[in-house]
């Protein structure tokens, strides 16, 4: 995460006014949160991606969906190392290529996530304002193509953290893992800081732009012209397309907003109370977590035809376990054939 402090607001150092135990309390609830959060994201979206995976017909949508399961899943294994972070008081054990490597993942997943929902919102777009064409150009194997260079690209705005994160012995010997944007030794040098704040402006910029603004506007664009096209032919409101759209927008603009306002404060973050940056840090993490854990459930499930073979397929799962050997009774159909036949004009919104 791109940020000058730690995934979650430190509560030891010399500034601390708390208790001994109320700071192990604070860790303690933190370390439940993640981890409950990492439970949920595990079964979630682990279920999502087998069901996405071998149970349903490889369609454009389902590879969207599957990237972006995939996605969030990286994510979410990368939770355990942050659990026992926050355990540690804040103290970095894992070394400094980790720290590199992890906070790396990180904002690939951070990226790929939102380039997949933009490219999902325009897809929806294309297949109701310009049917023909896309029946003419939209294949699996190119969508597979779009979907390696979205990879590709969250890799390549990535790649500062490969530079930039270091680890830095802070007060009382704890280490940290946190950003050097003057990649300089003197971290409280004049000239180093003044160099750091005017890269860290720029790749704020950056990561603002390309991570946030654009892509939800073009979210937003794409649903609302689909809202004036469900107008238009007067379609139900209250139906799959119209929940899908709200869905989209709202989990988009509270799952990222916390984490770049979070950025915007913390370049300045001499002028706003610390009391502000830590309770806007809180929201961003809780958020960002939520984000990687249970919108893909929430996503998914919206979509009948995923939900069909879910429950179908985890029906069969429990009936083959308990299933007498000895039975005459005949097998039930299951899996991707049985439902390809059923829903083969369906797709997953």
């Amino acid at each position: 995460m791109d940020q000058g402090k730690t995934p979650l607001p430190p509560t030891t150092g010399a500034n601390s006014s708390q208790t001994p135990a109320a700071v192990s309390a604070a860790h303690l609830a933190a370390s439940m949160l993640l981890f409950t959060t990492f439970l949920v994201g595990m079964v979630g979206n682990g279920l999502c991606l087998w069901v996405l995976g071998l149970k349903m017909r490889r369609t454009v949508t389902t590879l969207w969906f599957l990237h972006l399961v995939s996605c969030y899943l990286l994510f979410t294994l990368l939770i355990p190392f942050f659990i026992v972070y926050v355990l540690l008081g804040f103290h970095w054990v894992f070394g400094m290529a980790m720290c590199k490597f992890l906070n790396t993942c990180i904002s690939v997943g951070m990226f790929t996530s939102v380039f997949l929902l933009t490219l999902i919102s325009l897809d929806r777009y294309t297949l109701t304002h310009h049917p023909i064409q896309s029946r003419n150009h939209r294949t699996v194997p190119r969508a597979q193509k779009l979907a390696v260079g979205v990879w590709l690209a969250s890799f390549a705005l990535s790649a500062p953290y490969l530079a930039f994160r270091e680890t830095h012995v802070v007060d009382g010997g704890r280490i940290a893992c946190i950003n050097n944007y003057a990649l300089s030794e003197d971290w409280n040098g004049a000239e180093p800081q003044d160099l750091g704040r005017r890269v860290h402006q720029a790749i704020f910029i950056v990561r603002f732009l390309l991570g946030f603004l654009l892509p939800f506007c073009t979210i937003a664009g794409c649903y609302g012209c689909m809202g004036l096209k469900m107008k238009e032919k007067k379609l139900a409101w209250a139906g799959k397309p119209f929940k899908v759209m709200v869905a989209a927008v709202v989990s988009f603009f509270l799952g990222w907003l916390p984490y770049h306002l979070y950025q915007s404060l913390n370049l300045y973050k001499k002028e706003v109370p610390e009391s502000v940056t830590d309770a806007l840090l809180i929201i961003y993490t809780f958020s960002s977590c939520f984000n990687a854990c249970f919108t893909p459930i929430l996503y998914l499930f919206v979509g009948e035809k995923f939900w069909q073979v879910f429950r179908t397929s985890l029906l069969t799962l429990v009936k083959a376990a308990f299933v007498d050997d000895l039975g005459s009774s005949a097998p039930e159909s299951s899996g991707r054939h049985g439902f390809e036949v059923e829903n083969r004009k369906q797709e997953m919104v």
